[in-house]
């Protein structure tokens, strides 16, 4: 493993129980979390004021019930990381159910100069003579300096590698497993109409990834999950060089679009699960941004990953309220995840990990 003063990586486990992993990776970053919470506009002026109300405490009680009785594992591990962090249990439930909670906040409370929505832009391959994922993570610009990387080791021998944003469950991100399943995540924003109140947390869900033994099993545990919100996942299995791409949304429905020798680029709106959704400029923009631009060689996806051409709306993002956190680079032929921080034309990796041996090691 290489790594660069930057992205902080934490080894965590075995250890005896989830509340004990989740308490070590708190006090390990109590300092990020502290920070991140304290400058979370959208946790303080929206999701914990909008807590103390009447209406949020149904939504709070099914959201908790419903999870702790799905996931009972993770929910220990969150417990565990807001005791070890000595942040208030409420703001970790707070920031892990963002999406779930905001969806019903009174519409005079939400700000959208603040509240925009999380971008992820991905770009997939896989023909004979490549297989690559590349990943822009992208959040609100409050993320910034607030993410880590878990190294999890579990008692059943599993181990995985997990990009975490401070406080929340490992990981709602990307990530990899030493069953050879790795994973990039997108955002899609179902309308109104189509969220459930009080389902399952797209983080319980990414969570529960990290310990897929295959694509099928990621699969039978996105589809076992009666989801709040929509999500899409990126699936890779990394023995089969196998990609699919995942549609969700709530009430069990669940589009899965087989990646091919086509290359497949994709930011946050539904493009094959039929689902009324909110029409987000900025995606539809980089959407049809990537569409002129080349996709022939790792090296395309790379630049158009970088690009920064729309002076509004580019793929590759700095502030003054989105940025791109990094970009992970999962490339099936090398049987390498590397993450790129700085823009990625410039391809300068901070870290590099093996996908086919268990401790992710490279050679």
């Amino acid at each position: 493993m290489v790594e660069a003063k930057g992205l902080e990586i934490f080894e965590v486990g075995p250890c005896e129980d989830a509340y004990r992993m989740g308490f070590l990776i708190g006090q390990r970053f109590s300092n990020q979390i502290k920070s991140r919470l304290a400058n979370d506009l959208i946790l303080q002026n929206q999701l914990l004021p909008f807590a103390q109300t009447p209406e949020a405490q149904q939504l709070l009680q099914s959201l908790t019930e419903n999870n702790r009785n799905k996931f009972p594992r993770y929910w220990e591990e969150l417990i565990g990381t807001a005791e070890g962090s000595g942040v208030p249990v409420l703001q970790i439930i707070l920031i892990n159910f963002r999406k779930e909670i905001l969806a019903f906040l009174p519409k005079t409370v939400i700000n959208p100069g603040i509240d925009a929505p999380d971008d992820c832009s991905d770009v997939l391959v896989a023909s004979e003579s490549m297989a690559v994922v590349a990943h822009n993570e992208d959040a609100n610009v409050a993320l910034v300096g607030h993410t880590y990387l878990i190294k999890g080791t579990l008692l059943n021998g599993l181990s995985f590698i997990a990009y975490t944003y401070a406080g929340e469950l490992p990981s709602c991100a990307f990530g990899l497993n030493s069953h050879g399943l790795a994973f990039t995540l997108n955002s899609v924003p179902p309308s109104e109409s189509e969220i459930v109140a009080g389902g399952i947390g797209r983080n319980f869900i990414s969570r529960d990834l990290l310990e897929a033994a295959s694509i099928d099993d990621a699969l039978c545990r996105i589809k076992s999950s009666e989801v709040s919100i929509g999500h899409s996942y990126n699936l890779i299995e990394t023995r089969t060089r196998k990609i699919s791409n995942v549609e969700t949304a709530s009430r069990n429905r669940v589009s899965v679009y087989e990646v091919g020798a086509t290359p497949f680029f994709r930011a946050n709106m539904y493009l094959h699960l039929h689902v009324d959704q909110v029409q987000d400029e900025n995606s539809k923009t980089r959407q049809s941004k990537a569409a002129v631009l080349p996709k022939r060689s790792k090296e395309d996806f790379l630049s158009l990953l970088g690009d920064t051409d729309d002076p509004k709306y580019p793929i590759y993002m700095i502030g003054p309220l989105l940025y791109t956190l990094c970009t992970a680079v999962i490339d099936l032929d090398e049987q390498t995840l590397s993450i790129v921080e700085g823009n990625p034309r410039k391809g300068e990796i901070s870290h590099i990990f093996s996908l086919c041996s268990k401790d992710f090691k490279m050679p």
